[in-house]
């Protein structure tokens, strides 16, 4: 499912001075946030606002991207599938970034999928116009580039963390990054989409979530996680976790701390 540009039914009143696109929708992004005013003037009128529910299909692997994506809310999953259908997710984001990222380096392709995990909204821009974008704002393009760089390196981490982590360790670590992102301890998943993300089957989710609700750490219903104690859910998370939130620290700079901003 493509995600078509829409009209919130919420009406959001831009505070005095805060950055919107040429509709007036605010503008909750961090990188959008981060970049000169003039470098994001030169883009504003290419920002579309979109709604986005789960599951929609921000773009598919090995397939011409058409569209960049900044979010506002929710979480994006990038995933990894075989030939023979089988997936793991490799990598989230929320508002701190955009995909598809290998448009940053001026590719038209990717290898993986990105799917809403958690329904948001945010801003679609082609990648046509961020390709001319990129080529007259050099501090947008640096700020995609870090970005770039550093969730390479949480792609990795999570490489390392679904082989050699034990499912409870892995699912901890995956709801702690997802809490992080929709700012809620109400998550709304199922069985089947946590087993499709975690690559393994719903009958080994279903008895490590029992095991975390069991001690108190979440409660599970039929699709939809609660988070009881976040403390003892970090302590239940593999170190992948705080590895992967040092990433996302860095990420989360202001146009002051990118480098070469105040130049």
């Amino acid at each position: 499912m493509r995600p078509k540009n829409a009209i919130s039914t919420i009406t959001e009143v831009p505070h005095p001075g805060e950055r919107t696109n040429f509709e007036g929708k605010p503008i909750r992004n961090q990188i959008l946030l981060a970049i000169p005013d003039e470098e994001f003037q030169s883009l504003r009128q290419d920002l579309n606002y979109v709604e986005l529910p789960q599951r929609t299909v921000l773009h598919e692997p090995k397939q011409k991207l058409e569209l960049v994506y900044f979010l506002n809310s929710g979480m994006v999953s990038l995933v990894f599938r075989t030939k023979s259908g089988e997936s793991v997710e490799v990598g989230v984001l929320g508002n701190e970034g955009f995909t598809p990222i290998p448009v940053s380096a001026g590719l038209r392709s990717g290898p993986h999928q990105a799917i809403m995990q958690v329904s948001g909204d945010g801003f679609g821009m082609p990648v046509s116009a961020m390709e001319t974008a990129l080529a007259s704002n050099p501090k947008l393009q640096r700020a995609l580039n870090r970005y770039a760089a550093l969730h390479g390196m949480q792609v990795a981490q999570t490489a390392g963390c679904n082989r050699l982590h034990d499912l409870e360790q892995r699912l901890s670590r995956w709801l702690l990054l997802t809490q992080d992102r929709v700012g809620s301890g109400l998550l709304k998943i199922t069985h089947d989409f946590l087993a499709m993300m975690l690559g393994t089957d719903r009958p080994s989710v279903s008895l490590a979530a029992g095991t975390l609700q069991k001690k108190k750490i979440i409660e599970y219903t039929h699709g939809a996680v609660k988070v009881l104690n976040r403390k003892k859910l970090e302590s239940t998370a593999c170190e992948c976790y705080s590895t992967i939130q040092q990433f996302t620290g860095e990420m989360l700079l202001t146009a002051q701390e990118l480098p070469g901003a105040a130049d």
